[in-house]
């Protein structure tokens, strides 16, 4: 499991002994790692009775283009990731990673592993 509370040891690396346990709002999920295959989502259920959608797996974007118009298209593969380079040759979709499409170049707006859907904004 993965876990979201403060650290067991300062910044110097002193330990901390520990006032309390682990919490549950402190427990944190592994990330979703959205890659390009046929569209597969996942519902979470979050506190408060509300939920997210993981995207899994994707293979279309909405791109938008300068003027403001979008329309639906095809994810070739992906060019460039800011977040991580090995995330290039696997494919990983993430905010902000530039993907080939049937338009031309795109960067990806949204974040797929929280919001369930791939946006993106044509790169001239």
């Amino acid at each position: 499991m993965k876990w979201q509370g403060r650290s067991k040891r300062t910044y110097t690396g002193a330990k901390i002994k520990a006032a309390r346990g682990k919490r549950k709002y402190e427990l944190g999920r592994e990330s979703a790692d959205t890659h390009i295959d046929d569209t597969k989502r996942k519902n979470i259920s979050t506190t408060g009775g509300n939920r997210k959608v993981r995207l899994l797996q994707c293979n279309v974007a909405n791109v938008t283009d300068s003027q403001g118009k979008s329309q639906q298209s095809a994810i070739e593969n992906v060019i460039d990731n800011v977040a991580n380079e090995h995330y290039v040759r696997r494919n990983i979709l993430t905010k902000g990673s530039v993907v080939k499409t049937a338009l031309g170049n795109a960067r990806i707006t949204s974040r797929p592993g929280q919001d369930g859907v791939v946006n993106a904004v044509l790169l001239e």
